[in-house]
């Protein structure tokens, strides 16, 4: 089911209005999703809606970091490489960001330190305040007016997410930063929304508040008072629980909502608007309020269509990162989303690459016939982007399974070069075919390091962002899955390449190049002649993906598994 919706005619406003979004207690409680739901009730009503992430850590992007440590790397049009929350942003919104769209701690400090070598403070004390908190000032007004969804139109209203947890040093800067920036927008153009955890500990079943309560009072000692309070908890909040928090956090009673448990994500934005959250905010920006609001009655029906499916397709995630999901969150959706649009639920079989290859049958022999049982049930194989040699052989084999198999296989990044890679070794007969980056001295170098790629310097120095695709015939899956686009965009993030040296002689065994780079140099999508559904993009389609516009070679996965299931 393909939900299409229309959006209310914009309702322009004269000043910027900003919703603030902060976390107490501790880490990975929503705070993401909950500014997307905020940000989406109020683009219903026909406001223009950008967002913007605040990171406290001292890197200057999410790019060199660990995903077991921090999630995804997301990646924009522009090639910024960012937190994952703006992935929720531009998925809820439908909107597209960019990389200043992410604010880190590195950021705010490289700019006032450029600025201060640069003689801008000549003759003053660089301290942090002013000058560092009033950078993040202007880099948030800076920010609100670019334009994200593709009119050219400067955004009503700024969904801000502060990272981290209030009371963490490093958040410091930033919530005196906002302190005063209440006060340089106007306190009628700021709302802060605090989203906070309300435990249940033993058998007893009481929601505990002292949590809340605790750094609510570290955040008015900062300067900062809550205008809501968002409450994660198992069941809905207890009418007592709600009284007890409005007579201590200093918030109307009305202005206490439960995010209790909910059967699935697209449901966040319809449990605040049931508590009325919406008119709320409404209210205190002094926004107009409206009844007539068919991107909300669509959003709902999206909801609901997924709670009614009953019919599930698994796919087999080959992965590295398996430990943590949220290090393949927007590959997640994606397969998710193309699951909504064939009308059945997502069943991710998460299979460990490293367990699939031959020395963990010997190190490891339940775990490894486990995964081996797990990719044969599979209905399709999914082998996601990632660096690093660990697990290769596995994910090699795991594309030979789904090739020898007529299994429906796609291969993202990485993915697709271990397809490339397989292909060389068992249908040309390369042995020893590899890559350069797991093995420098291979006789037969199938994937390679780009030339313009940077040996010293790891942050933002691989091919990133929106590069055009030509669609090199009609006569393809790739043509038919685009809508019969021969130039599509999409975004990349990788350092390697298959050889362009080599393509030839994998053309004339059944691998097509379907897909180039604008020079016709760079392999971009790979199809096998005579499979169901056997796919490769160097770029990473997951990261466009929408609930209603699934990207496309994830539906082509999900749809040719689905027929197979049947």
């Amino acid at each position: 089911m393909l939900i299409c919706y229309t959006q209310r005619v914009h309702i322009p406003l004269i000043a910027m209005r900003y919703v603030i979004v902060s976390g107490g207690v501790l880490s990975g409680l929503g705070k993401g999703v909950t500014a997307s739901s905020i940000g989406m009730l109020l683009k219903s009503l026909g406001y223009r809606v950008t967002a913007l992430k605040i990171d406290p850590y001292l890197n200057s992007d999410a790019g060199t970091m660990s995903p077991f440590e921090h999630g995804e790397v997301f990646v924009l049009d522009d090639g910024g490489e960012v937190d994952l929350d703006l992935g929720n942003y531009e998925r809820f919104l439908d909107i597209t960001l960019t990389r200043d769209n992410n604010l880190t701690t590195g950021k705010v400090y490289s700019k006032v330190i450029e600025a201060e070598r640069r003689g801008d403070y000549l003759g003053k004390t660089v301290q942090v305040v002013p000058h560092i908190t009033d950078e993040i000032q202007d880099w948030i007004e800076r920010v609100a007016s670019i334009p994200v969804d593709g009119n050219g139109d400067q955004p009503d209203v700024c969904v801000i997410e502060l990272g981290g947890t209030v009371g963490d040093i490093e958040s410091a800067p930033f919530i005196e930063a906002l302190r005063q920036f209440q006060f340089r927008v106007g306190k009628e153009n700021f709302v802060l929304v605090h989203v906070s955890l309300v435990p249940v500990v033993g058998v007893v079943g009481e929601q505990k508040t002292k949590p809340t309560q605790h750094t609510v009072k570290e955040l008015r000692a900062a300067g900062l008072s809550p205008d809501f309070l968002v409450c994660r908890s198992e069941k809905p909040l207890q009418s007592a629980t709600k009284e007890k928090l409005a007579l201590f956090c200093h918030v109307h009673e009305s202005h206490v909502l439960s995010a209790h448990d909910v059967s699935n994500i697209y449901r966040v934005p319809i449990l605040l608007e049931e508590q009325n959250t919406t008119q709320m905010i409404v209210d205190k920006l002094q926004l107009t309020m409206s009844n007539d609001r068919p991107l909300f009655d669509a959003w709902k029906e999206m909801a609901d269509h997924v709670d009614s499916l009953e019919d599930e397709i698994t796919i087999a995630m080959v992965g590295k990162y398996t430990g943590l999901s949220d290090s393949y969150l927007s590959v997640i959706k994606a397969l998710q989303h193309s699951a909504f649009k064939v009308g059945a639920k997502m069943n991710i079989c998460w299979v460990e690459a490293a367990l699939l290859e031959p020395e963990s049958k010997e190190s490891e022999p339940e775990r490894y016939s486990q995964s081996w049982d797990d990719l044969r049930a599979a209905d399709g194989i999914l082998v996601p982007g990632g660096f690093g040699n660990r697990g290769i052989e596995g994910k090699i084999l795991a594309a030979n399974h789904a090739r020898m198999n007529n299994i429906p296989y796609l291969g993202v990044c990485l993915g697709l070069q271990v397809a490339v890679i397989e292909f060389a070794r068992n249908v040309l007969g390369l042995k020893g075919a590899n890559s350069t980056e797991f093995d420098e001295d291979t006789p037969h170098p199938t994937v390679i390091f780009m030339p313009e790629g940077s040996r010293t310097h790891m942050g933002g120095t691989m091919r990133l962002g929106s590069r055009q695709t030509n669609i090199q015939t009609k006569e393809c899956a790739a043509y038919q899955l685009y809508g019969g686009e021969t130039e599509i965009h999409e975004r990349h993030r990788h350092r390697y390449e298959v050889n362009p040296d080599m393509i030839s002689q994998l053309e004339e065994k059944g691998l097509r190049f379907v897909g180039k780079d604008t020079e016709g140099q760079r392999m971009e999508i790979i199809e096998l002649e005579g499979h169901p559904y056997f796919f490769g993009t160097q770029y990473h389609p997951e990261f466009k993906s929408r609930p209603t516009r699934p990207s496309p070679p994830f539906f082509g996965l999900v749809e040719a598994a689905f027929a197979r299931m049947k």
